[in-house]
């Protein structure tokens, strides 16, 4: 964990989401699962469930008195296919880029742009109260507070862009699918150290991302993109 620790605080470049939004989805959100429809509704407030997420809460205030653990969930905030990029360098054993490995930055940026579109149904739709307004409690990301504050909590986008590189990174290094799921793991509780999102919102992500990249492999542009990074990581790592 601490190695996961040391990889999670390399420099980052930081780009906006803004980046994500300019480029062209390989599928469109119509085309996309309906989270809707296979999801349950986010757990009601006095239900065991919300208990649960209520004690998850706690324990993410508690995990940010670790400075190294919290380091890595406040760079975890940051919303840009860049920052993906160096978090998983690290686990992937180089530097993901668009000069250095452009086949493998060129099929997370689309595939990423896509996933994400998963989450717009249910957050529109239950349009669930973060955390940190319910109890009024500041994040360790207060540049966010603002216009995540009408934004829905359910379910989490961060994890949802976290949880789909982790499973599209492994199964262009398969090898290393150990480190990189428990990287991606790591990114979504950050989440919830944050105060950003509940536990139920970041399992909920991780749902809706393993459906999302599972609907792009019935995607033939998607799969010539896969096919291209496999090939340049195994040439890069001979």
């Amino acid at each position: 964990m601490k190695r996961l620790f040391f990889l999670a605080a390399l420099p980052i470049f930081l780009v906006s989401h803004s980046y994500l939004a300019a480029q062209q989805p390989l599928i469109d959100s119509t085309q996309m699962p309906n989270a809707v429809h296979f999801l349950p509704a986010p757990p009601a407030e006095g239900s065991a469930a919300f208990q649960y997420d209520q004690s998850q809460y706690r324990w993410g205030l508690e995990q940010r008195e670790d400075s190294a653990r919290c380091s890595i969930a406040v760079n975890d905030a940051v919303w840009s296919v860049d920052n993906i990029c160096q978090i998983y360098s690290g686990v992937l054993g180089m530097e993901i880029s668009k000069e250095n490995t452009p086949a493998i930055y060129r099929m997370l940026t689309v595939s990423l742009v896509t996933t994400d579109q998963v989450s717009k149904l249910p957050k529109n739709r239950y349009m669930r109260t973060r955390p940190y307004v319910f109890y009024n409690q500041p994040t360790i990301y207060p540049s966010d507070e603002g216009w995540l504050r009408n934004n829905g909590s359910y379910p989490s986008g961060h994890t949802i862009l976290g949880w789909s590189a982790a499973l599209l990174l492994t199964e262009i290094a398969p090898n290393r699918a150990d480190t990189i799921l428990a990287r991606g793991y790591m990114y979504g509780q950050s989440r919830v150290i944050a105060g950003f999102h509940w536990q139920s919102d970041v399992d909920a992500g991780r749902l809706c991302a393993s459906a999302a990249v599972a609907r792009l492999h019935a995607d033939k542009r998607f799969l010539k993109l896969m096919k291209k990074a496999r090939k340049e990581y195994l040439r890069l790592t001979k």
